[in-house]
Formats: structure tokens, sequence, C-alpha cells
């Protein structure tokens, strides 16, 4: 799969990142789900829940489709929160550093169309509940990336597993000399464990 140049650059840099044993033993929850759907002959459904859906799953969702492109598993990502808001624009021009392009649709709330490479469909990206329509509302896995949605979100109708992955929230730089490194670096991180979770099931 060819990708986007720039994009390239930040994989092989996400794949060069440490993972250390104690979170990878966290990350061995979420595999063994997909290994699991695979070998049942079904397409994985993972759905990325933090409360405001606007920056942490955003992210991994959007790097989880692209990490399964990357090593030819099939995968259906989503997002949804508890709350509606928006994609945050701090974390889409993240994305766009990185190498993804990027085109936007609407004021409010906006719609993104995100793409990896010319031959991929396109992810479509925005702020919605868990259980939008544009969710999967059965046999899915809810993977819970912030500790807030995690503590008060106990159960997730339809879904079939549960993990929790939780990213510390870059929103608290916001507006400080930290912002840009910090998205960049929980960006990178989500991608690198991503890479790490398809890679494995990949071997």
């Amino acid at each position: 799969m060819i990708l986007f140049p720039k994009l390239e650059e930040t994989i092989q840099l996400a794949i060069s990142q440490p993972i250390n044993e104690e979170r990878k033993a966290v990350l061995q929850t979420l595999i063994d789900y997909v290994a699991s759907i695979l070998k049942q002959g079904h397409t994985p459904q993972l759905n990325f829940i933090c409360t405001h859906n606007s920056r942490r799953s955003q992210f991994a969702q959007i790097w989880a489709q692209t990490a399964a492109a990357y090593f030819g598993i099939p995968l259906k990502a989503f997002s949804g929160g508890v709350e509606v808001t928006e994609f945050n624009s701090r974390a889409v021009e993240t994305l766009k550093r990185q190498g993804f392009q990027i085109a936007s649709f609407g004021r409010r709330n906006p719609r993104y169309e995100i793409k990896f490479n010319e031959g991929e469909e396109l992810i479509l990206a925005f702020s919605k509940l868990y259980d939008d329509i544009a969710n999967p509302s059965e046999a899915f896995a809810a993977v819970m990336t912030c500790a807030d949605a995690d503590e008060n979100c106990p159960f997730i109708p339809g879904s079939e597993a549960r993990t929790p992955l939780r990213y510390e929230d870059p929103k608290a730089f916001d507006n400080t000399p930290f912002e840009s490194s910090k998205y960049q670096e929980r960006s990178l991180q989500i991608a690198s464990e991503m890479f790490y979770v398809f890679g494995c099931l990949r071997e």
C-alpha cells in the first residue's frame, strides 16, 4: 500500500516508539478480541469512546483504521462520546501535519473526510454519541480511551467486549507553548499502539 510520503514517515516513527510491558498487557486484551473475531471469519468492529469524542477517540479511530489497512487486516473503526462537541481543530491540524489529507464540510460540528492514500475508502470523522446511527449497534468492542468515559459509562449497549485503553488528554495543554508538541505526542503514542496491535495480528 502506497501511503502519502509524510504519513509514511510518521508511521515509521510511530512503529519505532517503545511500548513497555505493562502497556502491552493492556493492549493484549484488544489484540485477543480482534483475533477472535477474525478467526470466526468476521470483520472486527471497534468503537473508541471518550467523553466529548473530540481528540483521543478520534485519533484512535483514525490510527486504528490506518494501521489495519497498512497490515491488510479487515476492520471497521468508529468513535463516539457521551456528549456531542466537535472534532477539535488542534487534533485535526496535528493529523494534517502528520501526513493525512483532510477535507472538512460544514461549520458547526463539521464533518471531516480523511485519507491516508489515494486508493482506500475515506475515513469520515465528526463528534457524535457512541450510539449514533453512524456507529454499530451490536457486535462491537467498546474501547474506552479516557478515564471519565470509562468510569461513568459502566455499560455500553450492544457491545460484546470492553477494553480500557486510557490516554492522557492533550487538552490540558491548550493555549500553552506546549500545545502543538503535546498533541503531536499523543497522536504518535496512539499511532504506535495501534500499529503494535495490528502488527501482532499480522504475525
